[in-house]
């Protein structure tokens, strides 16, 4: 990867850390949402999120109708969910899977990336390729996508991966 497209990357994760996108666990009281909600800590460092997931079933299939999370610790932790937060928001659960499972693949590809459709679809995601490279950060990375996924086990709308 060339210094200015790291250099892109980093500023990508920093203003996701610094302006985050859906902080704020704000209580929503309506009847039409199936929510679910999970507190995931990292050990190894100690950043920690809760995170809550909101879907609108109303129609055939369920879509995240919204991801609200409060937490703390690393930049790469906090921008992880924010650029969570726009990618699964106001997406079918078959998109949000597709979705987890490419930035899990990326994470574990140390710092390759992924083919050109898989970064297309994961946007502002991609700026965590260089975060790879350094398995002590994966685990930050990682973080509110382990939270989203227990948050939509306990809506009942998904099931435990095989991964987990």
């Amino acid at each position: 990867m060339s210094s200015s497209m790291e250099q892109l990357y980093q500023q990508v994760i920093l203003d996701h850390a610094k302006f985050p996108h859906g902080r704020g666990l704000a209580v929503v009281a309506d009847a039409h949402l199936h929510s679910g909600q999970s507190h995931q800590v990292n050990p190894t460092c100690g950043d920690e999120v809760t995170l809550r997931v909101d879907l609108d079933t109303d129609g055939a299939t369920p879509v995240v109708r919204d991801v609200r999370w409060e937490g703390q610790g690393c930049s790469i932790s906090q921008a992880s969910i924010s650029v969570l937060h726009d990618l699964v928001v106001g997406a079918d659960l078959t998109t949000v899977e597709q979705l987890s499972g490419s930035f899990r693949e990326l994470m574990h590809a140390r710092g390759a990336g992924l083919d050109d459709a898989a970064e297309d679809a994961l946007g502002d995601a991609t700026a965590f390729t260089g975060v790879a490279k350094y398995p002590a950060r994966v685990k930050c990375a990682l973080l509110g996508w382990a939270a989203l996924s227990d948050a939509l086990i306990k809506t009942g709308a998904t099931g435990p991966r095989e991964d987990q």
